[in-house]
């Protein structure tokens, strides 16, 4: 997913530049507008993106949100820009003015960093009070990924985003609350699993009993949880392994390597020394060719000897692993490629100093 790879790249730069910007004019044009660009928009077109948007609330006239998103001459979005040292919390009651008056649906407070989505799920045209959608750039779950890309411009579905913001709404304030419940029973929380299990009465005494026995039962089932999926993916990891042992050892018994193979090898190691020590050129037989690598790695294969055939071929790879054939009439003229083996060795070299 491209937006994936756009949000990771946004948030290196956060991490990277944030301190070094001071104020909220450069957090709008450090932070937020890569943003707004990433889900699809053209900050450099005033009929996509306007900045300044003007907001009239009532008598007062000339108010402004930071930043408009325009389809069809009417406002999708409204954004409003914080520092981003700045809480967020205590600028909602600003944004909701301006969603009033506006005719958008969604309304985004955001730091640069910090980001709440907001839209009219309990009265129609005025804003809630709590966003529907929240993250931190610099920590982005997969799922919350999914629903960022809701807004991208070749996306974007009035209709489509009011529906799942419901479930978004309060599916994160029932986790909420499950966190708080765990973290601190609640007495009915406590009331509600004692009853089960106790068959006496429910006095104080024992009900202060069951807080300790409730927060240990959540806290012993969740670890337990998390031990069961980290053993089922070492175990389907093993297993994996041990598959892939068998399969090299049943190929390695069907490979024969003939004297020509060993005669290339031997040619393609008299070039390379030149460039790399001899101990780090290591050749692996298969059924299908015989593969010669950098430091025994599978990912920085140097060339391929194809003998198997009627014909005779040298797999030379460019700098992204791509492999082409050169025919050769003998393993002799494996030395009229010495430039592009050396090349090969080359773009490991410029690997490891990244």
């Amino acid at each position: 997913m491209e937006i994936q790879v756009q949000l990771k790249a946004l948030a290196e730069k956060i991490h990277l530049l944030k301190n070094k910007i001071e104020t909220e004019e450069s957090t709008k044009h450090a932070f937020v507008l890569p943003f707004i660009n990433l889900l699809g928009y053209d900050t450099f077109n005033p009929t996509e993106v306007v900045p300044e948007f003007t907001a009239d609330i009532g008598l007062k006239k000339g108010e402004k949100v930071d930043y408009a998103i325009f389809e069809n001459n009417e406002p999708i979005l409204i954004i409003e820009c914080k520092n981003w040292r700045e809480n967020l919390s205590i600028h909602n009651s600003q944004l909701l003015r301006y969603f009033h008056v506006t005719k958008t649906r969604f309304a985004l407070l955001t730091n640069g960093i910090q980001y709440q989505f907001f839209t009219d799920l309990d009265e129609k045209n005025k804003m809630d009070e709590k966003p529907f959608l929240e993250f931190d750039i610099t920590n982005v779950k997969e799922n919350v990924i999914n629903e960022i890309a809701k807004f991208h411009k070749s996306n974007f579905d009035v209709n489509n985003i009011v529906n799942n913001a419901s479930s978004l709404k309060y599916t994160k304030e029932i986790k909420k609350l499950i966190q708080e419940e765990i973290n601190t029973p609640s007495i009915d929380f406590i009331r509600l699993f004692a009853s089960k299990v106790y068959s006496g009465r429910l006095t104080e005494k024992v009900i202060d009993e069951f807080k300790d026995l409730v927060q240990k039962g959540f806290n012993q089932y969740i670890s337990e949880k998390v031990n069961d999926r980290l053993n089922a993916a070492l175990n389907k990891e093993a297993e994996k392994q041990q598959v892939d042992e068998n399969e090299e050892i049943t190929e390695t018994t069907k490979v024969e390597t003939t004297e020509e193979e060993l005669e290339g090898y031997r040619i393609v190691v008299a070039i390379l020394r030149r460039k790399i020590t001899i101990d780090r050129i290591v050749h692996r037989d298969t059924q299908s060719y015989f593969g010669i690598l950098l430091d025994d790695n599978n990912r920085k294969p140097l060339c391929r000897l194809h003998f198997n055939g009627s014909k005779k071929y040298l797999g030379l790879f460019d700098e992204k692993k791509n492999e082409t054939r050169q025919a050769l009439s003998s393993i002799d003229d494996i030395y009229q490629f010495e430039k592009e083996l050396l090349e090969t060795v080359g773009f490991y070299e410029v690997e490891n100093q990244v």
